[in-house]
């Protein structure tokens, strides 16, 4: 099993590194093809795209081949889709690269979370919460490695860093033996056939039940809410991320170079902040640990957008990272708990509703980019911020009025 989470750790430090390098060298790269920031957006949302098929196609493939073949397929299309990156093509052909980049990592993340989930079973959350820290390491060095190729002249490099990465994993995931873990990489869905599947006609069938009948008057408005606040979440965090290079060179004349170290103050900040993040949602409550996280993040993002100095700019970031890191995790174990009986269906609408998130804002923020700069861009994000506030503060009084019903009927 060690060995396992190992390997399986040094996946999420390769898709962290994949998550992170397009935002990393934004600047740059758009600079050599000529073109906009919602040309760049546009690459974002083909990328999340790719990511979200990924994501919602793993089962599938799983079903057809097994978990170690699927795993397979998925750093075979990174690599030869980073590899694809390192040769600088047409700009056009890079939206199709950046959509199968996005496969690729979006299913390495889905097969290895099923894989962790099937193989540590009990222990699954405490595997899942090692390797997802190699993630958080991948998406701190990417920025770190970016900058200093960008100073050599050679930053499109980083992508060949990344296809040689995923080739030695792959190799990695081909040659290793788990011992009785083996027989797990291989299950699929079993199919009956033949005598048992002629007697199965003969029997009662139950009658299915419909997934949306956990979401029927308060509850379906609350999942609503809560599709929403994921929606603008992602969003939120991954317009920044990719953005804030580019964000930090216009509004304090940093170099490329430098300004993607910006990346790596937010994804340490990130780092940290996880690790403590369910001890303290524990100590306080969800809905006051969430509502702390948004406001001070939304009052340090208003401090980016104050300040004209690299290094505040930096301390900003540190803190918006900080404050933001387990809103997430913490947001959707709140959601299941409000939302009691559906925890097979709404874990993976709200990740759904993130990911889509994920892929159109980026798309907007860019166009904001280019027609209103920098500045106004950074208050914009800071308004859809103050607007994920308010949901915050509409699912705590959500959750305070059913207690209070709650209370009541009790009393009766």
């Amino acid at each position: 099993m060690k060995r396992l989470i190992w390997i399986s750790g040094w996946s999420y430090l390769l898709i962290g590194l994949a998550h992170v390098i397009i935002g990393s060298i934004m600047p740059v790269l758009l600079e050599h093809y000529d073109q906009d920031y919602s040309a760049g957006g546009t690459l974002i949302f083909a990328q999340f795209a790719g990511f979200l098929v990924g994501v919602l196609i793993s089962p599938w493939l799983i079903s057809k081949l097994g978990k170690r073949t699927g795993l397979l397929v998925a750093l075979s299309v990174l690599g030869a889709a980073e590899l694809l990156y390192t040769l600088l093509p047409s700009w056009k052909l890079m939206y199709v690269i950046g959509a199968f980049a996005g496969f690729g990592f979006g299913m390495i993340e889905a097969v290895i979370g099923t894989l962790m989930i099937a193989a540590a079973k009990e222990k699954a959350a405490m595997a899942m919460s090692r390797i997802e820290v190699a993630f958080g390491v991948g998406a701190l060095l990417m920025p770190l490695l970016s900058g200093w190729l960008i100073r050599s002249g050679a930053w499109r490099y980083g992508f060949l860093v990344i296809s040689l990465f995923a080739a030695v994993m792959l190799i990695t995931w081909m040659r290793t033996r788990f011992g009785e873990l083996d027989q797990v990489m291989k299950e699929r869905p079993v199919r009956f056939a033949g005598d048992t599947e002629q007697l199965s006609q003969h029997l009662p069938k139950p009658k299915p039940e419909r997934w949306t009948r956990h979401y029927t008057r308060a509850h379906g408005m609350l999942l609503a809410v809560f599709i929403l606040f994921f929606f603008i979440y992602v969003g939120i965090e991954m317009g920044f991320v990719n953005f804030l290079p580019s964000m930090l060179v216009e509004r304090s004349g940093a170099a490329e170079a430098t300004a993607a170290y910006g990346v790596t103050v937010f994804w340490l900040a990130m780092s940290v902040g996880r690790m403590y993040a369910g001890v303290l949602a524990q100590k306080i409550g969800f809905a006051k640990y969430i509502i702390f996280g948004l406001f001070f993040s939304l009052l340090f993002l208003s401090l980016f957008n104050l300040v004209d100095h690299f290094l505040m700019f930096l301390l900003a970031v540190l803190f918006v990272g900080l404050f933001l890191s387990g809103v997430f995790s913490i947001a959707l174990v709140y959601a299941t708990t409000l939302l009691p009986g559906s925890e097979e269906t709404t874990p993976s609408l709200l990740i759904a509703a993130g990911g889509i998130g994920g892929a159109v804002l980026p798309l907007l923020l860019g166009r904001s980019m280019d027609h209103l700069g920098a500045a106004p861009t950074g208050w914009l994000l800071a308004g859809v911020l103050a607007l994920l506030l308010a949901l915050g503060l509409i699912i705590a009084g959500a959750e305070r009025v059913r207690r209070h019903q709650q209370s009541l009927e009790a009393a009766r």
